[in-house]
């Protein structure tokens, strides 16, 4: 029995480990859920950079596609397109949210009801060229949640 326990405590330990030696810290992640027939969702999020790092673009397995988008107005039209990747300086935090940068979701493969998860993975490349990623579960709901942030 104890030989388990340390086990776990290690497991655990590791765990911890491996997210405070990520290469960036999310905070406020939330997607939208969406209505019977509607193909496309929003996933938002406040990254944190410990170092220089470039945002690549996300998968999961809920979506079919997905793309970093930006929202911004042109006159007095708002207007929506791809971004292509974003660059995050150490310690400014980039807040993807509604109605500017953000994760489109599209070719849903399932409905997003709120009160459930989505499995998302983010491709980073840091300066020296090195790719990295990192898992999240990301909560659907109807609003963003009290983070830092945002």
């Amino acid at each position: 029995m104890r030989k388990v326990l340390a086990s776990l405590l290690l497991a655990t330990a590791g765990l911890a480990a491996q997210a405070a030696d990520a290469p960036v810290k999310v905070e406020g992640a939330w997607a939208r859920p969406i209505v019977p027939g509607q193909q496309s969702s929003g996933a938002y999020m406040t990254l944190t950079a410990r170092a220089p790092v470039t945002l690549l673009g996300a998968e999961t397995p809920a979506a079919g596609i997905v793309e970093i988008h930006q929202m911004k107005m042109e006159g007095d039209v708002m207007k929506m397109r791809a971004a292509g990747e974003l660059a995050l300086a150490p310690g400014k935090p980039l807040q993807l949210a509604p109605g500017g940068y953000h994760f489109m979701l599209m070719d849903l493969q399932d409905p997003f009801k709120a009160g459930t998860q989505i499995p998302f993975t983010l491709h980073f490349r840091d300066a020296k060229g090195q790719a990295s990623t990192l898992q999240l579960q990301v909560p659907v709901q109807m609003r963003a949640p009290h983070a830092a942030h945002q």
